[in-house]
């Protein structure tokens, strides 16, 4: 009886992976327009990415509580302070205040270059190898996030983009890609609700010295009930849940799988946006989605060093 139960539990165990990561990319599709809403009524990007950080590093410290404890040494604690910079500081703020200027739809759209990022910052510090495959791919991937950048350019209208966000979400991307690279053996040592409530912890003290003034600032003006359920969303679904949700499907599937769920982002993005009426789609946007659609597919199908090491 328990090897029958056990047997439909691992058949069951990839379905809920393959669940967890659409659930995963699907809220943070719908976390750029739902954020760009509440950032057009109310709140500004430093106030929401301090309620983001400060909001998820409170539910993460409330969540470690129920979750198996790790010793971590004070050596490691302090790295989860350059941890913290990259992964959430310099990201999430450079991507939230990118939002706010530029349109949903390219931002989703820029999100889904950074394995390209990845590629190149591995290729430097963990001395990946770079095959045709790898450079195809930034090649296209650098036409489509050209191709967005330049769309911008060309209009006036925030709905299409703004050359500003572009480049601004561009620079998150490429913080995150370094979070990776330069903290990769950190953050494999520890379970995902140890690394994230010291990195959201050190990104909280950094912000709010800061920005703490002007968000007691921007909260006393009374914001709409809507806008106050809009930040509600990013911060328990769009960062919370989805972090944890991630953590479900990267324990099954290989990320060349975990990778591909990235393309679900804009997808729930451009959609959410035209219903919202917050995005303009052009058929420049179609054609840049398919060049760095197809630079990430490149890029994460080619040879990497441990392939390598395996022949």
């Amino acid at each position: 009886m328990s090897e029958e139960r056990n047997m439909q539990n691992n058949n069951k165990r990839p379905l809920i992976a393959h669940l967890a990561m659409f659930g995963a990319c699907a809220g943070w599709g719908l976390m750029a327009p739902v954020g760009k809403d509440a950032m057009t009524h109310g709140v500004d990007g430093i106030t929401m990415v301090t309620f983001r950080v400060a909001g998820a590093c409170m539910l993460f410290w409330l969540a470690s509580f129920f979750a198996p404890k790790e010793q971590v040494p004070l050596r490691d604690k302090l790295m989860f302070c350059g941890a913290g910079l990259f992964g959430l500081v310099f990201n999430q703020c450079c991507y939230t205040i990118g939002l706010s200027i530029t349109s949903p739809i390219n931002a989703s759209i820029v999100t889904t270059s950074m394995p390209i990022f990845a590629m190149l910052l591995s290729a430097l510090i963990l001395k990946e190898p770079i095959t045709g495959k790898k450079a195809a791919g930034v090649g296209l991937g650098c036409c489509g996030a050209l191709m967005l950048i330049m769309t911008s350019a060309a209009h006036a209208d925030g709905r299409v983009g703004d050359i500003r966000g572009d480049l601004l979400c561009l620079l998150a991307q490429l913080s995150f890609a370094l979070y990776l690279s330069l903290f990769n053996p950190l953050i494999r040592r520890y379970s995902v609700f140890t690394i994230n409530k010291y990195m959201f912890s050190w990104a909280t003290l950094m912000l709010l010295p800061f920005t703490f003034t002007h968000v007691t600032a921007v909260v006393s003006h009374n914001m709409p009930y809507k806008t106050w359920l809009e930040v509600a969303y990013v911060v328990l679904i769009g960062t919370f849940l989805c972090y944890i949700l991630t953590m479900v499907g990267q324990r099954t599937l290989r990320p060349t799988v975990v990778s591909v769920y990235n393309y679900v982002q804009p997808i729930v993005s451009v959609a959410a946006s035209l219903l919202m009426g917050i995005g303009v789609l052009r058929p420049s946007h179609a054609l840049a989605v398919v060049l760095v659609f197809s630079g990430v597919w490149l890029v994460t199908k080619s040879t990497s060093r441990r392939d390598l090491q395996k022949t």
